[in-house]
């Protein structure tokens, strides 16, 4: 097996959100996927194989992170892409069989890649007893975001709130499926980005992700709404950090970013 590793959601090496790579001729068994994950031991590991022509999808797509396969990942999915227009392996518009649906990446004349993704439905929620001393800071709103996502979506006071949380990763835990998406609008637009996220996913083994393409869904109708505009960026403020440009278009949400492979491969056993 070739196995790459991506940056994904970022134009330069060692930044944005890396994922495992692997393009494969069919899914082994769900042990052996997931021991490569664990392996290559980042947020997600994504593992692809072609489908017969003439079907609603061109390839299939699963992702597993070190602990657990995920019904949705953002950032697998645009390093798949990437590295299936960057080998010839796929030309064009690629449509991925997930357990999200089909979900459609779409490479851009300047590099960057589309992914066409569900929104999220966002379900307003009482801020849960507990949680502003988990995350380190008090929510000013709290939202369900649906069964693809799993996770708390809460806006807090400001963008130096975000950037300065240091939550109890063990406490928060207890609060969704997946984890907690803390956000603030951006305090400088003109820099470029319109509002500001960390997430932080204890209960998929994943402490902070650097840059989450699927929280993106939810975020987008989030900010669009409160903005007045469908076309955002927003800047996952992680230590590695990224930019996803999101475009709401009502139960589907375009995410947009660039991607960069920094490491080839082979798996030896």
């Amino acid at each position: 097996m070739r196995i790459r590793i991506v940056d994904a959601f970022t134009d330069r090496p060692f930044a944005g959100n890396p994922a495992g790579v692997l393009l494969l001729d069919a899914f082994p068994d769900d042990g052996r996927l997931q021991n490569i994950a664990l392996e290559i031991n980042h947020a997600e590991t994504a593992f692809a194989h072609p489908l017969p022509a003439g079907g609603e999808a061109d390839w299939a797509l699963r992702w597993f992170t070190p602990a657990v396969e995920v019904a949705m990942c953002g950032h697998a999915t645009l390093a798949t892409a990437h590295v299936l227009h960057t080998t010839g392996a796929h030309k064009g518009p690629v449509r991925f069989a997930t357990r999200s649906g089909v979900l459609v990446a779409t490479p851009g004349e300047d590099g960057a890649v589309t992914l066409d993704f569900p929104t999220a439905p966002l379900t307003a929620v009482d801020v849960p007893e507990g949680v502003a001393e988990a995350l380190g800071a008090a929510p000013l709103t709290a939202f369900d975001t649906g069964p693809n996502i799993g996770d708390l979506l809460v806006e807090v006071a400001d963008e130096r709130t975000v950037h300065a949380l240091r939550p109890d990763l063990r406490a928060l835990a207890a609060y969704s499926e997946r984890g907690i998406i803390a956000t603030a609008r951006a305090e400088n637009p003109a820099l470029g980005y319109d509002f500001v996220s960390r997430c932080f996913f204890p209960n998929v083994g994943i402490d902070e992700d650097p840059v989450t393409g699927s929280a993106h869904t939810a975020l987008a109708p989030y900010w669009s709404e409160r903005l007045g505009r469908s076309v955002l960026t927003g800047l996952q403020a992680s230590p590695r950090s990224g930019r996803v440009r999101t475009e709401l278009r009502g139960e589907r949400t375009l995410l947009s970013g660039r991607a960069v492979t920094v490491i080839e491969g082979d798996l030896l056993v």
